[in-house]
């Protein structure tokens, strides 16, 4: 699509351009040359061929705010809301523009402009602001939920639609509540001990979500690790990595938990650190962008960074042990964005599973399509969502797989719901679950 195209939807006015603190960088903005390869790659062109929900749409209009030809409003916010930040267009750019610290500094603009969505605001009060940030407040909380959820007052609440009486989305908010886990995984003090010769040790991130809803892939993550020889860390003083802050432009919430997490992982003085979380592994590595400006911690977060890998990275250059029990099942493997296309990893998960005997690995078509789930998306987008989850569901049809195989808990929650929504009883597994079992088969 030519670019006088992109430029008629831009209402054109004299105003001041990016004003809040963080603006994207002119040397990031002003990369994108228009070419249009990021077109058949991005989730929200592919399904709407609407230029303005483009990587090279939005940047026009990130463009036209800081060159002062309009203001920020809330039809050009909106545009800007419906990016699922999958950075899959960063991998196809040919001019390196990195889109996804721009929309965070862009959507920090925003948020300073008091201008982000009704939507964005409440679900920022109930758990990006209050929850988060504290993770005995996050823990209590959950821990409210799953009683709330085990002992059925949930279905008789849902089933009296009271909720939906009550000011503030409360009973959306309700309505998109997960099934927590029967166990929650966390910090402690304890060493999980490498069995048979050590070779590392490892600091696992705990995080915030993940523990509370996948408690037992945590526990398969540090028996995986423990038996390929590392003495596992689970320590004490971390939480939320702070990338769903990042993402929604609350880039000083950001900062302060990468300092946190800092601080409580590398005391532990160990010679990795570990997570099993696509989202959570992009957002560390990149810590040494984040406090680049930092004169206390840029050091440290550039050897922080240094350190992050995901799981199935640091398996496969371990290199870890192929089982030898039989898995006899066929899946197939969905590619998290921010493993595929943050962090550039698509062939260790797929080593992983391919060594385990007996186990039919079918690829699935667009594999490296956002799912839809993209963090609080679906949560703040549900409506573009489920259609990205309609075709990813389709995708996964066509393999006539048992389960489905992913490396990211939102992935995991976002797969789970679409095969809820077609009323099917269909599995989803972390990577390191399915090599558990393999394991234990043994």
């Amino acid at each position: 699509m030519a670019q006088s195209q992109v430029s008629t939807e831009i209402p054109l006015g004299i105003v001041g351009g990016f004003r809040g603190p963080d603006p994207p960088a002119e040397s990031d903005l002003y990369r994108c040359v228009h070419c249009g390869l990021c077109l058949s790659s991005c989730p929200t062109y592919v399904e709407t061929a609407l230029e303005m929900e483009s990587p090279r749409g939005r940047l026009a209009l990130m463009k036209a705010v800081n060159e002062g030809r309009v203001e920020i409003t809330p039809r050009i916010v909106s545009h800007w809301d419906m990016c699922l930040q999958c950075r899959a267009c960063e991998a196809v750019c040919p001019s390196g523009v990195p889109y996804g610290r721009i929309m965070e500094r862009t959507r920090s603009q925003v948020r300073a402009a008091g201008l982000q969505s009704q939507e964005l605001k409440r679900f920022s009060r109930f758990f990006l602001n209050s929850a988060l940030p504290s993770p005995k407040k996050l823990r209590m909380g959950a821990y409210l939920v799953r009683i709330y959820q085990r002992l059925g007052i949930q279905k008789l609440v849902r089933l009296s639609h009271l909720l939906y009486l009550l000011p503030g989305g409360i009973g959306k908010l309700e309505s998109q509540l997960p099934r927590l886990s029967k166990r929650f995984f966390g910090p402690s003090e304890n060493l999980h001990p490498a069995q048979g010769e050590k070779k590392m040790t490892v600091a696992l991130l705990s995080g915030c979500v993940m523990p509370l809803m996948q408690g037992p892939t945590m526990e398969a993550t540090v028996r995986v690790l423990t038996r390929n020889g590392c003495d596992v860390m689970v320590p004490l003083g971390q939480g939320c990595c702070g990338a769903l802050n990042g993402h929604a432009g609350d880039l000083e919430t950001s900062r302060a938990m990468a300092r946190t997490n800092i601080d409580s992982l590398m005391a532990a003085g160990v010679d990795r650190i570990i997570t099993s979380s696509a989202g959570c592994g992009s957002s560390m590595k990149e810590y040494a962008e984040l406090l680049k400006n930092d004169p206390e911690y840029h050091t440290k977060a550039a050897r922080f960074s240094e350190m992050t890998q995901d799981v199935t990275e640091f398996l496969v250059a371990l290199p870890f042990q192929d089982p030898i029990s039989a898995v006899p099942r066929k899946v197939t493997y969905q590619d998290p964005c921010h493993l595929a296309h943050a962090q550039r990893i698509t062939a260790a998960p797929r080593v992983i599973l391919n060594s385990i005997p007996g186990l039919e690995l079918v690829e699935m078509e667009n594999s490296s399509l956002c799912c839809g789930g993209a963090g609080i998306y679906s949560s703040v987008q549900p409506i573009l969502s489920k259609r990205l989850l309609k075709r990813k569901m389709a995708s996964i049809d066509a393999t006539d797989s048992q389960e489905v195989i992913t490396a990211n808990p939102g992935c995991m929650l976002q797969l789970e719901m679409g095969f809820k929504s077609q009323g099917k009883h269909g599995r989803v597994r972390h990577v390191v679950d399915i090599l558990d079992e393999a394991y234990g088969l043994e």
